[in-house]
């Protein structure tokens, strides 16, 4: 397994994960169940080391792809940048969750306040990471944005009797 194929696979934990985590950590806050915050906040680091593999990764997947017939490079370029800004997101994201875990083991009463404060990051790092993968598609996935009829050849009303 290389790193293309590495990035393939993880870049869907920091989506999921940042997503998964924030709803569980908001179930959590409402049924005020501090185990519910701690597998939330697991969740959120687990989700944030992810991220840190799939940008670390995504060079040598540049790498594979970048010569490849109807690769644009300005799309990986732009993949690139987002995906950086994503990063930041979800490493202040684990930061934020490290400190919630501790603040929760210890029944601090500021335990309300992180939790609040993380899932308000956790709903950032998502669209962020998500709209990261959305243009990272786009570099093999041409059909992803495209208003466009795949195939011009086939009449769309083909087959009507009227």
């Amino acid at each position: 397994m290389d790193q293309t194929h590495i990035h393939l696979l993880i870049t869907h934990l920091p989506i999921f994960g940042s997503l998964l985590g924030g709803l569980v950590l908001a179930h959590g806050i409402w049924a005020k169940s501090n185990q519910t915050k701690i597998a939330a906040y697991n969740l959120l680091i687990i989700s944030s080391i992810g991220a840190a593999i799939a940008y670390m990764t995504g060079e040598g997947a540049e790498e594979t792809v970048e010569n490849m017939q109807g690769v644009v490079e300005a799309t990986i370029k732009q993949h690139e940048e987002f995906a950086l800004v994503a990063l930041i997101s979800l490493i202040i994201l684990g930061i934020a969750s490290i400190i919630g875990l501790l603040i929760t083991l210890r029944k601090s009463p500021l335990t309300r306040t992180i939790a609040f404060i993380s899932l308000f990051i956790s709903l950032i790092s998502f669209i962020l990471v998500a709209r990261t993968g959305y243009l990272g598609g786009q570099i093999r996935h041409t059909e992803i944005g495209s208003t466009t009829n795949p195939n011009p050849t086939i009449n769309e009303n083909e087959g009507d009797n009227d």
